[in-house]
């Protein structure tokens, strides 16, 4: 079923899985999807590595989540240097397994790529969402992603905005945030869309904190922020403290946005199930 037919009649609960590079890591995110496939998602996304670093992979693991627990499976698609030749490789075999959600992203570029490179037939996701409509019409749904806090690269929120139309002008057709960890972002977000008359569904992006150091520096490298308040609450405690904390937080997180008449809640799971476990079983 497409994510877009969903949100016309429903609060979503979907989780985000990422493919692991080695077996023991392949042992664990067996282990989350057991669990977590129990708490009945209406979808789950599979991403895909800077540059297409893990397409072969992302490609095996959305048809195992497909083929053996029969969810609605969104493949991650971005197009950092891609050509229509490579982007058509990845949809014929998503078309092979059935897969009619994609999303749809500009992508992180490899470390390591010479900028040369970086200029290739698809330089944003606008490009890419453009691209799908025009050679596959309605078949794929399109998700986009949305950043409460403007994305890292943006010059400002409104530029980031002004992007945002672009995507969804060329067919998207609903967004996913980044996480956030402070409402107040989010609320603030709606509010720029909608004065921009934007109105497409905006599914929240939800990570709960098991690791404050973890967790901010990872922050720090996709433009979000955790509450100052949270860091030192947080900071050189115990693990099942900081678990405690950061689930109890995400909790409250989750409320507010379900009060506030969230369109879905996307959890980061991380690969892992035992937080977003712990906030499902406080929240819905």
């Amino acid at each position: 079923m497409k994510i877009s037919e969903m949100l016309k009649n429903k609060r979503t609960v979907s989780f985000e899985f990422f493919p692991p590079k080695k077996e023991e890591g392949e042992n664990v995110l067996y282990e989350t999807i057991k669990e977590l496939v129990d708490y009945k998602p209406d979808f789950v996304s599979v991403t895909y590595g800077a540059g297409g670093s893990t397409r072969e992979k992302t490609v095996e693991w959305t048809t195992h989540i497909k083929k053996n627990y029969g969810l609605t499976t969104m493949m991650h698609l971005t197009c950092v240097a891609a050509d229509a030749n490579s982007i058509d490789a990845i949809t014929d075999a998503v078309d092979a397994i059935n897969v009619k959600n994609l999303l749809a992203l500009r992508g992180d570029y490899p470390a390591d790529m010479p900028e040369e490179q970086r200029k290739g037939e698809f330089r944003y996701a606008a490009d890419l969402v453009g691209y799908l409509r025009k050679k596959h019409g309605d078949k794929y749904c399109l998700g986009v992603a949305g950043y409460p806090e403007k994305h890292p690269e943006a010059s400002s929120m409104q530029s980031d905005i002004e992007n945002m139309k672009r995507k969804l002008d060329a067919g998207g057709d609903f967004i996913i945030t980044q996480l956030f960890f402070d409402n107040d972002h989010y609320f603030r977000y709606m509010d720029i869309l909608a004065k921009n008359g934007i109105n497409a569904p905006v599914v929240a992006g939800i990570m709960p904190i098991i690791n404050i150091a973890q967790v901010v520096k990872f922050t720090q490298m996709c433009g979000a922020t955790v509450p100052q308040f949270l860091v030192e609450k947080m900071d050189g405690k115990s693990e099942k403290n900081q678990f405690m904390t950061g689930v109890e937080y995400a909790v409250e997180q989750c409320r507010g946005l379900i009060d506030a008449g969230v369109a879905g809640l996307h959890f980061y799971t991380l690969n892992k199930h035992g937080a977003t476990e712990a906030v499902l079983d406080r929240t819905l």
